[in-house]
């Protein structure tokens, strides 16, 4: 029986049973269901010691718990991939898009399932989670266009007889770290596009989070991927810094805080390694006073707390400027709104947070926000969920006339708080995103072409939207945060993801003209195999 979605026979029932040794998740009786380890194409039972209790954040029942692999259990995973590597990268290409289309349709058609999982470990609504399972969907269906991606280049005849030309190459074991708040899409931003490329991966994900991520490994395990090419390890400090160390790990995707960013960063590039690492946020939204109002607010609203702010594209600062400003009792009527309760009730429009320590921070801001200055006009912090009483919920904040200066405007508070500044002319919000030390995203709202170019040109950010709140790109680009929202050379999936997993390799050749042979013609049409 599956818990999560109340039926009986459900492929996430059916993994259930392999990866939670078929305890109830709704269970919270000893002993607990355990999250395996995947290694070496088999989901085992870690030996540690140590374990991690897996909450539901609507109610802050233990569910499950997670495993601190030991340090040979994370050298199995390693030495699994370093195995499996040749023959993956010896792999042809067309053999491995083959298995990448077939995962896509088994994503497709456990969609729902998944998000189920993601609901019921991470909090957010069904609706939001399987946005969650969509956005990563489709970076894995671009992943299929791989034979386009992974062309080399060429120079033919450089001089008299000899040519120029470069490969694509994988690199070799690669690794992944992830974050709670997107528990399928931003680990399919990661193994899928090294994978296609030829190389193997290590994947941690959250501790918090591991259900959806151990569900699309068996996913694509059913697609055909050979033993040893993927490998999940869990923990925390002690699996982070194995994978900035070892030394057979050569490239390091990371999404998270900045602090963990930037020591996954330094300590990985110090040893040797390829680093991307998204970070945190402080993604500005201008209101500019031509704006369509009445789908500016609903924007401001929907991008400002929706996923209860736990996304780094949550659009939580706004900047009206000039008459705008009068617009800002209307966004509060707006905001209040909102329905909060447990994502898979029906309705709910933000669930709670993650943990009761991100919502002790979260309303920390808030309180510490009012101390410096700036005028509460929506408080959530109060807000009681009938039946979720002990759930981690902070309802839809407004804070207005906050200056550059307050703590509540200067952190990422990544919960559901929008944040109000005002601004006479564009150049001086211009002036006061540049300031800011960010650039994940931004997004101006505004019917004037010449008002929305001038930003666009001007705001050094790396993703602009113009009336679109949360300027994520779609995968056949590149998610671009720059500044403080990111470090290393090289961003996540589209064209940069491909150039983070492979390594260039240029031949340089010589045949000369005078040692050609004339050979048998062939007269039968030649063939290109898998």
């Amino acid at each position: 029986f599956c818990a999560a979605c109340q039926a009986s026979q459900c492929e996430l029932s059916r993994f259930l049973a392999l990866s939670y040794k078929g305890h109830s998740l709704s269970s919270v009786c000893p002993p607990q269901p355990t999250t395996k380890l995947f290694i070496d194409g088999k989901f085992v039972e870690s030996k540690t010691t140590e374990w991690i209790d897996i909450h539901n954040p609507a109610t802050n029942e233990v569910v499950g718990r997670v495993p601190k692999a030991t340090a040979s259990e994370m050298e199995a995973a390693v030495a699994s991939c370093k195995k499996a590597f040749w023959n993956w990268s010896e792999t042809s290409v067309l053999s491995r898009q083959q298995i990448f289309l077939r995962y896509q349709q088994l994503i497709k058609d456990n969609l729902k399932e998944i998000s189920k999982l993601i609901t019921f470990e991470q909090g957010k609504t069904l609706a939001d989670a399987e946005g969650d399972v969509f956005r990563g969907l489709q970076v894995v269906e671009h992943a299929c266009s791989v034979t386009s991606l992974i062309l080399g280049e060429t120079m033919p005849s450089i001089t008299k007889d000899m040519d120029t030309y470069t490969y694509r190459l994988p690199l070799g074991v690669c690794a992944g770290i992830a974050p709670f708040n997107f528990p399928a899409m931003i680990p399919l931003w990661m193994f899928p596009m090294a994978m296609v490329c030829g190389n193997t991966f290590l994947m941690k994900p959250s501790e918090r989070v591991p259900g959806a991520l151990m569900f699309l490994a068996k996913l694509f395990q059913d697609a055909g991927a050979p033993d040893g090419t993927l490998n999940i390890i869990h923990g925390q400090h002690e699996a982070v810094n194995f994978i900035c160390d070892h030394p057979d790990i050569r490239a390091i995707s990371f999404v998270g805080s900045n602090q963990a960013g930037e020591y996954i960063y330094e300590r990985g590039s110090r040893n040797g390694k390829r680093v991307q690492a998204n970070m945190g946020a402080k993604n500005h939204g201008v209101v500019m006073p031509d704006a369509n109002k009445e789908n500016t607010l609903n924007q401001l609203v929907g991008a400002a707390f929706g996923a209860a702010g736990q996304r780094c594209m949550a659009l939580s600062t706004a900047i009206l400027v000039g008459e705008a400003q009068k617009w800002l009792p209307e966004l509060v009527d707006r905001a209040k709104n909102l329905r909060v309760n447990a994502g898979d009730q029906p309705g709910a429009d933000l669930g709670p947070l993650i943990s009761p320590q991100a919502k002790e921070r979260v309303c920390h801001l808030i309180e510490k926000g009012v101390k410096e200055g700036a005028s509460l006009l929506l408080d959530g912090r109060n807000i009681k969920v009938k039946g979720y009483e002990n759930g981690n919920f902070v309802g839809p904040t407004i804070l207005a006339n906050v200056k550059p200066n307050m703590t509540c405007y200067k952190e990422e508070i990544f919960g559901p708080v929008l944040v109000v500044l005002e601004a006479d002319t564009l150049d001086d919000a211009i002036e006061m995103v540049n300031n800011n030390p960010y650039g994940n995203g931004t997004a101006i709202f505004t019917t004037n072409g010449a008002t929305a170019r001038k930003y666009s040109h001007l705001v050094d950010v790396g993703q602009v939207g113009v009336n679109v709140p949360i300027p994520v790109p779609l995968p056949m680009f590149s998610f671009t945060g720059s500044r403080a929202s990111f470090r290393g050379d090289t961003n996540f999936y589209g064209k940069q993801g491909v150039q983070f997993y492979t390594q260039l390799k240029t031949i340089i050749s010589q045949w000369k003209e005078e040692d050609a042979t004339v050979t048998k013609p062939a007269v039968v049409m030649p063939t290109m195999g898998n």
